[in-house]
């Protein structure tokens, strides 16, 4: 394959053409792996793999540079000297223009990514760069995902608390984000703490407004009104009060499984959580207790 660089993937195939882009330009704002294989070879096939995942992963710090020594003699030849090739595959890593690092024979995932992290931002920061990625495509479980893990391995870190709030405030988990903010030292309350703080307060007085307050004086009025407390699980969800909006949809299907869409909308709050998160297991557990 010959190729030059295509804006919208990190992965390249090496020819004449695109090597002074590549290894010259590219290699200042990313590490790149040039990796010397062969497609004839199973080796070289397998750890094309988990370049390819590597490459997806760290798709805004690295771009894997793949030179075809069978289709490109001359060229693969001319960088082996450079280099002292002695066996495919080989990964050479560059930073700068300049070698940086040389993985000879296969590689596995492990040593691969030991390679990286030595020539790459901390996992925190990549985490964190990976959320900020995620919220751009407003993928709101992914963004979350990462967040937490980069908060789990630096939860003193001021952006990464103030990223995991934002969120959180965008998934109703109002409380967490209240949580996080506190957490700020005055010194590290700059103007995106300062926005990320309003937005929360703003969502913590919607928890409680003036119709949900209506809303549950009707229900407690009317408390066998299953439409009432329909009405009032939606109010709840909409503020970011998932528990409660789900144990009211819950004792709907308790004494109706059927009514209305109580039953797709507790489904769908549960779908709305993030993976793995406790609040689904319980209730996804709650209702099949009703199911079967």
């Amino acid at each position: 394959m010959n190729m030059a660089i295509n804006s919208m993937s990190n992965i390249v195939s090496i020819n004449a053409q695109n090597l002074q882009q590549v290894l010259g330009e590219t290699s200042q704002q990313k590490l790149v792996l040039l990796n010397f294989f062969s497609p004839q070879s199973p080796d070289c096939i397998g750890q094309a793999a988990i370049l390819d995942k590597v490459a997806a992963e760290y798709a805004s710090y690295i771009v894997v540079a793949n030179l075809d020594c069978d289709a490109e003699q001359a060229l693969a030849s001319q960088l082996a000297q450079q280099v002292g090739l002695q066996t495919l595959p080989t990964l050479v890593l560059l930073k700068d223009s300049a070698p940086v690092d040389l993985l000879a024979g296969v590689q596995s995932e492990a040593q691969i990514r030991e390679a990286l992290a030595k020539h790459l931002p901390a996992q925190q920061d990549l985490l964190l760069e990976q959320a900020k990625q995620a919220l751009l495509k407003s993928d709101l479980n992914a963004a979350f995902n990462y967040a937490k893990q980069a908060y789990e391995i630096d939860s003193g870190n001021a952006r990464i608390k103030l990223v995991l709030a934002d969120i959180c405030i965008q998934i109703h988990k109002v409380d967490e984000a209240q949580a996080l903010i506190n957490t700020i030292d005055a010194q590290e309350q700059d103007a995106y703490f300062n926005n990320i703080k309003a937005k929360c307060e703003a969502a913590l007085e919607a928890k409680d407004s003036p119709e949900i307050k209506e809303k549950q004086q009707q229900v407690e009025k009317y408390p066998n009104d299953l439409e009432l407390k329909e009405e009032l699980s939606i109010l709840l969800n909409e503020a970011g009060r998932k528990e409660e909006a789900l144990d009211i949809l819950f004792t709907v299907l308790q004494k109706d499984l059927n009514f209305n869409e109580a039953k797709l909308s507790f489904l769908a709050i549960i779908a709305s959580l993030p993976d793995g998160d406790a609040l689904a297991a319980k209730y996804r557990r709650k209702l099949y207790s009703i199911l079967y």
